[in-house]
């Protein structure tokens, strides 16, 4: 009995130190936790009543340390079989080669080439085997394909038939009923089953049929009612996860077939698809080059070879889950699915599971610390409830006489004793965060923003800064030119009217090179589609210019057939610029080059002429040029420079030249701001959140865009990337937050910055990223938030969400999901604590006193469901309201358990222990009960008066502030639902049930009554919320602002 004291003393003192013991064991980074952090928080959780459940969604850390193993084994393998495979091809003679016979199946689809022979020549990097079936083009006849036209439609069937699909092998999905099996692996349900078990043995024996199975069937339902709203309940979660994991691997990439190119799914390519890849594309399969300009393939995921690959015509072979870190190129698909190393290594991608979140770990360690304290009344309940018994029976004289009854006695004591364990520990807490991540992610996916990593819904409600993206996200991405500097002179562009009239004026010679400068320098294409009308496919700034060109006249087949390119620098976010070579057909050599303003400014000494002809560039003239460009930023216009320069013959075609270029054109490209992205900036800093600007472009047309955006104050700062990297930390630390622009900044300058935010004020750092160069930004940064149209594959890998519509508004409304999820947590923390303080003390209390709980097992375990699932159902899944984006976010290390919801907690539970033990000790009086079923109407009045009190507790629990707790109800049909349910098998248990729950009818005057006590916790609520808890200077209950007060309050 000291034992079980001691126990109890210390499970109180263990929840005055909950937040202490919670920091101290029960807390990881949202992002990239260590190991160590992760194991030990596992090795602090006691008390699990189902772990197979509990632990669903937790990360399996032995199955991930096996898969990593298998995974370095397999990159081992591939590495070093890329190897010894060249090196030994050096030296085999063709004849001497495995051989692969043509199958009778393959044959007859008309097919040259097995299967697994073709896996193989690309697996290996075997290139006399290539050689020896004619190459590209040999391999391209044998699996009876065109290089220029693709796949036909109709051929799709058969070549996946005999060469596969493009598909990985993956676990296979739960079933509902293995959802109910993890339910039934609860500890506390199975003994209970067994009690039940031997209640319904005993109670037969000495009450006979059908009395005595009333009491164990009743425990028995009950289980099983619990079981399937549990089953029900995670089977659902499981399909919105599945949903989402769907929603992930919706990958397209562009392709050549039936001579059109189109996009298509990655799971749907075939053997001889011809593919397009550029900067930031993951490789779909694998495949042979066919052509392209400076490719370069980074092939870490596959081998660990972190340094790029150069493909080309002499290595030509493209392994699938590499990743193109620069250039562009076409390739031929050879082998698709698990006939590609990356199919093997995709298998071992999965296991372990996904990092828990850090609000599941809090959640962990709220249910174990409740938990022994639920353990330590059960125990003493127990004890007190036994020792009362053989205390009587010593009274009575009859210690050694014992019978079928006083065991079923000491069964009902020992199942009441845990049943109370089941109440007590809230396993319901940690998956609770599941439900309502799950819940928040699928409407995100609705409103377009898909939620790549569970912590990231929950940090992106503590951002306190958006570092954000100009093109796209602020402004709308639909590019067109406006205006352009040719010739000494401005014209507007507007409809074909005003092209035809600058086309006028310009000399044949001006016409000429300037169409080859947008036909000739570009990463884009012109195509035509399934209609036959002519596509533009490329960036909206390539598109702009190329439909420019084709506005005045150009023709982008006959201007490209003309010329030879040889080499060709695609345009990047460190250089600022691209650069094509082409071969003149007059001899020598002549290079085209267009880019950022400045840069292409800088690298000019001569100017076009109005014949076309070079004239030199002075100084002067160069600066009154830089007045035009800062013009057309001023007027939020992004610029761009054309240029050209001649070389002869001798030229060294290694590198490209940077400078003596002649300048061709200014060009001023219109990109409107977003409808609704000033709103969104409204609403972030009235949230306390700071956006940050950080743009590639020129500063004037970022001032011009941001001011427009209302990002930029009249005291914030715009400041240039290279002026930035100049600084000493001392000077970023006195200057980043004035910040609010950051033009002409490379990806690394985004990185710096972040970094800063990060460990230099400590801020919640989101930031969004397109390009495979924003990668280590979108890693570093607390949420990385990439494009899902503008972004690339390496971008959108490395992000925890895609806005899948590039909108900045879309980024807000993530901040508000996960602000809702927050507090929706903590709403329903502050409801199941006051509904386990109550349980416990009553049940153990009257133990004490009366020698038997009032709330029997089954009643229990019905409270359990009520506070358990169907509470987390409730509360965790309310939707955002427009209050919650009008306060500053939670800052790192604020109190999860705050003072004002130990307030509530500790307010509503003396309040209703209060009138329940009025009730439990003077309630016969009182309420004027007399004869045989007095004390069964008291007992199921108790257990009435307690359910409502816990129905009405939880609509306060909707807002644990303001004192208007029923605004934008109706707009969570969930919680309705849940209500109205709740209320209505209350009143099926007590009416109808009372065999089994031993309960008995009551008269509509008790009904009213009960009713009646739970309503009076709402004016105790309000009661509450007039006591502040928190000091001024402090924030209130979620680390948010002080109390409200007055009219706001309500």
């Amino acid at each position: 009995m000291e034992s079980s004291s001691s126990e109890s003393k210390n499970s109180f003192s263990n929840l005055f130190e909950m937040e202490k013991i919670l920091r101290e064991k029960f807390e990881i980074q949202a992002k990239h936790p260590s190991p160590e952090a992760l194991r030990k928080w596992r090795a602090a959780v006691s008390l699990v009543k189902n772990p197979t459940r509990r632990f669903r969604h937790t990360a399996d850390l032995e199955k991930r340390d096996k898969a990593h193993k298998k995974k370095l084994d397999i990159q081992e393998k591939i590495r070093i079989a890329l190897y010894v495979q060249k090196a030994a091809l050096q030296f085999i003679d063709a004849g001497n080669q495995v051989e692969y016979p043509l199958s009778e199946e393959t044959r007859k689809d008309g097919y040259g080439i097995e299967p697994d022979e073709l896996a193989s020549i690309v697996r290996s990097h075997d290139s006399n085997r290539l050689k020896l079936h004619g190459g590209v083009h040999g391999i391209a006849r044998k699996i009876k394909v065109s290089l220029d036209s693709g796949v036909c439609l109709n051929e799709l069937p058969p070549r996946q038939k005999i060469y596969g699909f493009n598909r990985y092998v993956e676990k296979p999905s739960r079933s509902f009923w293995m959802f109910v099996w993890d339910s039934l692996q609860d500890l506390t349900l199975m003994i209970l089953m067994v009690c039940a078990v031997v209640s319904v043995g005993v109670g037969l024996a000495t009450e006979g049929w059908p009395k005595g199975m009333y009491d164990g069937l009743g425990i028995i339902l009950s289980i099983f009612l619990v079981v399937m709203v549990t089953a029900i309940s995670d089977y659902k979660q499981s399909l919105q996860f599945r949903d989402l994991d769907k929603e992930k691997k919706k990958i397209f990439v562009q392709v050549t077939r039936d001579g059109s190119r189109q996009k298509v799914s990655i799971y749907d390519l075939v053997v001889g698809d011809i593919v397009h890849l550029s900067i930031g594309d993951k490789v779909p399969a694998d495949g042979i080059f066919i052509s392209g300009y400076s490719l370069e393939i980074d092939g870490s995921s596959l081998s660990g070879e972190t340094k790029p690959v150069h493909v080309n015509t002499g290595k030509p072979f493209l392994l699938s889950g590499t990743k193109v870190q620069d250039g562009s190129g076409k390739m031929l698909v050879t082998s698709v699915g698990m006939r590609t190393e990356w199919g093997k290594l995709m298998e071992t991608l999965s296991e372990g599971g996904e990092d828990e979140t850090p609000l599941q770990v809090k959640l962990n360690g709220v249910a174990t610390i409740i938990g022994k304290i639920g353990l330590g009344f059960a125990v003493l309940t127990f004890l007190v409830l036994t020792v009362r018994f053989l205390v009587e029976k010593g009274l009575h004289n009859e210690l050694t006489k014992w019978s079928s009854s006083d065991a079923l006695e000491l069964l009902n004591y020992f199942a009441t004793a845990v049943t109370i364990i089941v109440v007590a520990v809230p396993e319901g807490l940690p998956l609770a965060v599941t439900l309502s991540l799950a819940f928040a992610m699928k409407k995100l996916m609705n409103d377009k923003a898909l939620v790549r990593h569970l912590s990231a819904c929950e940090t992106m409600g503590s951002a306190s800064c958006i570092c954000t993206d100009k093109t796209g996200t602020l402004t709308t991405n639909h590019m067109e030119v406006d205006k352009i500097w040719i010739c000494d002179e401005t014209k507007v562009i507007k409809g074909n009217d005003s092209v035809d009239a600058v086309k006028t004026a310009l000399s044949e010679g001006v016409v000429e090179i300037l169409l080859q400068a947008l036909f000739l320098n570009t990463g884009s294409e012109v195509v035509k589609g399934k209609n036959g009308k002519k596509n533009i496919l490329g960036s909206p700034t390539e598109s702009a210019l190329l439909e420019f060109g084709l506005l005045m006249g150009g023709d982008f087949g006959a201007i490209r057939g003309e010329s030879t390119i040889v080499k060709v620098e695609p345009f990047n976010s460190v250089k600022k610029k691209m650069s094509v070579l082409v071969a003149r057909s007059t001899g020598g050599f002549r290079v085209f080059c267009k880019g950022a303003s400045e840069i292409i400014l800088a690298m000019c000494n001569k100017i076009v002429d109005d014949k076309g002809e070079p004239v030199p560039l002075s100084e002067e003239r160069a600066a009154s040029v830089m007045d035009i460009i800062n013009g057309f930023a001023c007027e939020a216009l992004r610029t761009l420079c054309l240029a050209f320069k001649d070389m002869d013959e001798s030229f060294n075609t290694d590198s490209l030249p940077t400078d003596g270029y002649t300048l061709i054109m200014i060009v001023g490209i219109k990109d409107p701001v977003r409808p609704g992205v000033r709103e969104a900036v409204q609403t972030c800093l009235a949230a306390g959140i700071t956006v940050r600007m950080v743009t590639g472009d020129n500063i004037n047309t970022a001032k011009a865009i941001a001011k427009e955006c209302g990002i930029l104050t009249n005291d914030g700062l715009a400041i240039e990337g290279p002026d930035f990297r100049r600084m000493s930390p001392e000077e970023m630390k006195e200057l980043i937050p004035r910040i609010q622009v950051m033009a002409r900044s490379l990806p690394m300058d985004k990185h710096t910055l972040v970094t800063r935010l990060r460990n230099m004020f400590g801020e919640v750092v989101a930031v969004t990223g397109d390009g495979t160069n924003d990668a280590p930004a979108l890693h570093e940064s607390d949420i990385g938030l990439a494009m899902g149209i503008a972004g690339t594959e390496v971008a959108k890998e490395n992000a925890d969400v895609i806005i899948m519509d590039d909108n900045f508004a879309t980024i807000v409304n993530v901040a508000r999901w996960g602000r809702a999820v927050y507090i929706n947590i903590q709403k329903f923390v502050q409801f199941q604590l006051t509904v386990n303080i109550v349980a416990l003390v009553l049940n153990f209390v009257s133990a004490c006193i009366v020698g038997s709980a009032p709330l029997t097992a089954v009643q229990l375990l019905w409270v359990n469901m009520i506070m358990d699932t169907l509470g987390a159902l409730a509360l965790a899944t309310e939707p955002p309201n427009d209050g919650l984006m009008k306060r500053p976010p939670v800052g790192r290390g604020a109190n999860f358990i705050t003072r004002t919801m130990w307030k509530n907690i500790i307010g509503q539970s003396i309040y209703q222990l209060a009138i329940l033990a009025i009730l439990e000790f003077d309630g016969k009086k009182l309420l004027r009960l007399t004869g045989s079923d007095a004390t069964a109407v008291l007992n199921t009045f108790i257990f009435n008066s307690f359910v409502f009190c816990q129905v009405f507790n939880e609509i306060n629990s909707r807002d644990m502030e303001r004192i208007n707790v029923f605004r934008g109800m109706f707009n969570s049909w969930v919680f309705v639902v849940v209500m109205v349910a709740t209320v209505t098998f209350q009143i099926i248990i007590v009416e109808f049930l009372g065999t089994f729950a031993s309960t008995v009818p009551l008269s509509w005057q008790f009904w009213l009554l009960s009713i009646l006590i739970g309503f009076v916790s709402m004016p105790v609520a309000v009661i509450l919320k007039y006591i502040p808890a928190e000091s001024a200077k402090l924030k209130s209950h979620n680390g948010y602002e002080a109390l409200p007060s007055g009219p706001e309050q309500a």
